[in-house]
């Protein structure tokens, strides 16, 4: 057994294991991890500084879960958008693939807590068949998202299954992999699983760190494996009251995680998952803390601030308005807060005059 199954059969599992080290009263927290099921590793656990901050609230159940009457279980309509068990297709050229039901950290925000962990969600041999059935049937598919649960929790002899089979569908171009294994396990990130990975490039994998605690000397080394592979990380951020939902917090975080070659990919607002509307900041502050990133960092380091739209909508971006004025001339506003003007092309005007060609002859000459 590897090292990381082991701290996986080490995890917490009841509010109760929390009450020697942390002094807390379990009882009202029982009722939580019934509902929604609660897994810590020891990795993990680790990483907590005290009660309530910020890695405690991603990983500990809170009774605000069981008050929340705003959000419903399903926000993304996803159950609607499965013409198989498991296969999520809301776009015209991409699908979601979720291949693993478990995690190795239960996060309390999760979009699918409504069935991640629980016997709710079925994976098995027979649902991944089904997918994989789907995916060849559908020429117009050429981006599959593998995730779950979190695909990395499976072993490496299931995963080289699974990428194989995408890899031989010859439509399908791009394999994406969504996992948080590299923030909340990254002991899983192998030298055996690396081997598995790096044969089935064009390869992505976007991961979850939500705070800078996160980034540590452990999860820097699994992501420095996954880039010297050939593998391109993403990030996606959530943005959590409590967390995260500070602009200092999300620069230091965004510019640490280049130091570590992950490119920050999408900050999400978070979704209206029941359970969750105790995470959930105002969209203002998400568009402040853009606001704060835009220019007073590096561009690489700017997520796209994205909401996904309630009902299966898809990722709708949303953007500080640094734009005052369409017209003849373009108004802008820069991230100090200047004023600038830029003059517009009119839409109107006749194109250019194609360049007139004469015909050479070219002479070889002679002496």
């Amino acid at each position: 057994m590897e090292t990381w199954q082991k701290m996986l059969q080490r995890s917490i599992t009841k509010p109760a294991d929390l009450t020697r080290k942390y002094g807390i009263d379990p009882q009202p927290l029982e009722k939580v991890a019934e509902l929604y099921p609660m897994r810590v590793n020891p990795y993990y656990l680790s990483l907590i500084r005290s009660v309530d901050d910020p890695i405690w609230r991603q990983a500990v159940p809170s009774v605000n879960e069981l008050t929340d009457s705003v959000c419903p279980a399903d926000p993304l309509d996803e159950e609607n958008q499965s013409p198989v068990t498991n296969l999520v297709h809301r776009y015209p050229d991409r699908a979601l693939f979720l291949v693993c039901a478990q995690c190795a950290m239960y996060c309390r925000f999760c979009t699918r807590k409504r069935k991640v962990g629980g016997e709710q969600m079925q994976v098995n041999r027979e649902t991944i068949e089904q997918g994989l059935d789907y995916l060849r049937g559908h020429s117009e598919i050429r981006d599959v998202i593998v995730s779950g649960g979190d695909p990395l929790l499976l072993t490496d002899e299931k995963i080289d299954w699974i990428l194989g089979e995408l890899r031989s569908i010859r439509h399908i171009e791009i394999i994406r992999i969504g996992s948080r294994i590299p923030v909340v396990l990254p002991q899983r990130i192998t030298p055996g699983l690396i081997r598995v990975l790096r044969k089935y490039q064009p390869l992505y994998l976007n991961t979850h760190f939500n705070h800078p605690d996160e980034i540590t000397t452990s999860s820097a080394k699994a992501c420095t494996r996954l880039a010297d592979a050939g593998i391109p990380l993403g990030n996606q951020t959530v943005l959590l009251r409590g967390v995260n939902d500070d602009p200092e917090v999300m620069k230091r975080l965004m510019q640490r995680l280049l130091t570590i070659r992950v490119r920050p990919y999408y900050l999400y607002q978070a979704d209206m998952v029941q359970g969750t509307d105790h995470f959930r900041t105002s969209v203002e502050e998400g568009i402040e803390i853009i606001r704060a990133l835009r220019g007073h960092t590096s561009g690489l380091g700017v997520p796209a601030y994205v909401i996904d739209a309630p009902g299966g909508g898809g990722k709708i971006p949303v953007l500080p308005d640094y734009l005052q004025s369409l017209g003849d001339e373009v108004v802008l506003k820069n991230y100090r807060g200047d004023t600038y003007r830029y003059v517009n092309v009119n839409q109107q005007q006749p194109e250019q005059e194609p360049l007139r060609v004469v015909n050479c002859k070219v002479s070889s000459g002679g002496a």
